[in-house]
């Protein structure tokens, strides 16, 4: 069984290999490299420069405002995000009253509650970012109109005002992600044994014992995989997509929405400043890398197995 074992192995890893190295490692490697130039996207033609990028982006404080609402979506977001989804999955699965026949289940009509938290990953990030555009319009928005049906005259202007703006595409992010990490941890606790459940309930264990002393331990490992992937999508598509469509300017009112991902899109295709716009894609490449190392190191436990 052991011949030929390493050959089967680097026959079959050759070729995925070979395609993440030319589609993903290649363009990491070219990026770094035209952050020492003078590249402006639109000649073939540039200059090495060392490392001017590097010190004009360190001295923009467009660069240093955008990273700090960045870091402030990846280490809020998935605070937020997988609180929310973990009580609703809880919830879903296990939160509901005993029924006949059945000590441990979850909320009446759980799975129609989860076709309905799953719902807005069908829709497109781009037209859910359309819609709360309107939805937010201080006029003619839905948002103002309810706050008017309950006699609320404040009219605020929710993308227009520089306090709010952040705040505002912050909630369509945990509107827009919630329902996939309800699903996924869904999955994780239906694979939990019931019988767990059944004998902390006849220890007399409540809802929020059970739920710090069996699911989230027993669900830890799915828990740390979402908050990574969480911080990914705050850091990068989907913070931009919705800063880009939603918010003044793109990034305004007054630069109080900007991001990173945005900050490169305008230097490399407003700007024509492609290899600044390759010095920040960089930056944003150590910060992703730096928060996914540091929630693996922070969450790191003894697995726990059933």
């Amino acid at each position: 069984m052991q011949h030929g074992k390493y050959r089967f192995i680097v026959g079959f890893l050759a070729a995925p290999l070979a395609l993440y190295a030319l589609f993903v490692i290649w363009p990491f490697v070219q990026s770094i490299y035209y952050s020492f130039t003078d590249w402006t996207g639109l000649s073939p033609d540039f200059a090495m420069v060392g490392f001017d990028n590097y010190t004009r982006m360190l001295d923009d404080g467009t660069f240093w405002k955008s990273l700090q609402h960045s870091l402030l979506f990846a280490l809020l977001l998935p605070v937020v995000v997988l609180g929310l989804a973990l009580f609703f999955a809880f919830m879903l699965n296990v939160g509901g009253r005993g029924r006949k026949g059945v000590a441990v289940t979850g909320v009446r009509g759980s799975s129609f509650y989860k076709i309905v938290y799953f719902f807005p990953q069908v829709l497109s990030i781009a037209i859910v970012a359309l819609l709360f555009q309107f939805a937010y319009n201080p006029n003619s928005g839905a948002v103002n109109s309810a706050l008017g049906a309950l006699g609320v005259d404040a009219r605020p202007e929710w993308l227009g005002d520089p306090k709010l703006a952040l705040w505002c595409v912050m909630a369509v992010l945990v509107w827009s992600t919630t329902g996939f990490f309800v699903v996924l941890f869904s999955a994780g606790m239906a694979s939990i044994p019931k019988d767990f459940y059944e004998a902390a309930l006849l220890d007399g264990a409540n809802r929020v014992t059970t739920f710090f002393r069996i699911t989230l331990p027993l669900l830890w490992d799915t828990v740390q995989s979402g908050w990574v992937y969480m911080g990914i999508l705050a850091l990068g598509a989907e913070s931009f997509a919705v800063v880009q469509i939603m918010t003044v300017g793109p990034g305004g009112p007054a630069e109080s929405t900007n991001v990173l991902t945005l900050f490169v899109y305008q230097k490399a295709f407003r700007d024509g400043q492609a290899a600044y716009a390759t010095t920040i894609g960089v930056a944003l490449l150590v910060v992703t890398l730096a928060f996914a190392a540091l929630v693996m190191r922070l969450g790191r436990r003894e697995r726990l197995e059933y």
